[in-house]
């Protein structure tokens, strides 16, 4: 079972985004913004880390989709639990 994570250049590419947006999310903060501008531009963050989390996750599992025996199934029933506590 492997600890190490593998991400794609563009799960990457969506966390340095979403890194950008929540710095935005701060200045509309510091610059008296809406506060319905502010929560949907909050809720955009989450979406992308959450789709990030989710494409790690993939990954992850049809790497242990390739393990066999109780190893294979306690990579498996990990990654479903890191799963669920994404949905």
């Amino acid at each position: 079972m492997s600890d190490v994570v593998t991400a794609s250049p563009a799960v990457v590419n969506r966390l340095k985004r979403a890194q950008g947006q929540l710095s935005g999310v701060l200045r509309m903060i510091e610059e008296g913004r809406e506060v319905e501008q502010v929560v949907h531009q909050l809720k955009a963050v989450s979406s992308a880390i959450d789709r990030a989390g989710f494409a790690i996750l993939v990954v992850q599992l049809r790497c242990a989709m390739e393990e066999t025996g109780a190893d294979g199934e306690a990579h498996i029933a990990r990654l479903e639990k890191l799963f669920l506590s994404l949905a």
